[in-house]
């Protein structure tokens, strides 16, 4: 129970790596208020969870739904010790192509919604005498995918983001960053609508890593809550790739 009586936020949690990390960290004790869009699967999720969690619709794009997140936090469990960022959108398409509608969305989405809920959560998680933040970015801040401008430069920012707040925040806060390789996830099957030979892009994807398959949501779960639990009480301001190896063929 490495997480017994910590109060977690965890965003995008009603499908892939946050509803695995939901299911984890309810495992290890964590008491839980879950983000995402999709009612029918937190009702689902909900129902599976083994501690107390509860569910608040919305759009992590908005600053007001992730100060009502934490509003939450406080107002069901009385304190935050932490979050887990997982909502993502891809917004796919060349430059060229790509609406600056799109552009600004996918940002808003994947690196201003983490600011926002960052902003409205550090001064109860500075008062945790715990708190631990864990943002999920991607390797695609370090490796460039065909057709995913505004997903690879929005991962890039929560690198960055994510290390620059370690440092503002220590040592009350530990704040690390994963960066995922190909999941089997539904979001990497619309990600390879953005490949040339979209049918075998996903298989494709599993081959080229090291141990020669894709990863599965728990695998990231695992190393969520590692960062988040005390057993990485001495870490902070990391960045972890874990991608079966594709980032050591260069």
């Amino acid at each position: 129970m490495k997480l017994q009586n910590r109060t977690f936020i965890v965003t995008g949690a009603t499908s892939g790596m946050g509803r695995a990390i939901a299911l984890e960290f309810s495992k290890e004790g964590a008491k839980l208020i879950l983000s995402g869009r999709n009612e029918e699967a937190a009702e689902k999720l909900l129902k599976l969870l083994k501690t107390e969690a509860y569910f608040l619709a919305g759009d992590v794009s908005d600053p007001a739904y992730n100060q009502r997140l934490v509003e939450l936090a406080l107002d069901k469990f009385g304190k935050l010790d932490g979050l887990v960022t997982n909502a993502g959108m891809l917004g796919l398409g060349s430059i060229t192509e790509l609406e600056i509608e799109k552009w600004t969305k996918t940002l808003d989405v994947n690196l201003t919604s983490v600011f926002y809920l960052l902003k409205s959560a550090l001064p109860y998680l500075e008062n945790s005498n715990y708190g631990s933040v864990v943002i999920n970015s991607s390797i695609a801040a370090f490796k460039s995918f065909p057709n995913h401008p505004s997903y690879c430069a929005s991962k890039a920012g929560l690198v960055a983001l994510s290390k620059q707040a370690a440092v503002d925040y220590a040592p009350k806060v530990r704040i690390n960053c994963i960066c995922p390789g190909p999941v089997d996830t539904p979001f990497i099957h619309a990600s390879a609508a953005a490949f040339p030979d979209p049918a075998t892009a996903v298989e494709n994807a599993g081959k080229n890593t090291l141990v020669q398959r894709l990863g599965e949501p728990e695998d990231i779960a695992k190393l969520a809550l590692f960062l988040a639990s005390e057993d990485a009480s001495w870490i902070t301001g990391g960045v972890y790739t874990i991608d079966g190896g594709i980032m050591a063929k260069g």
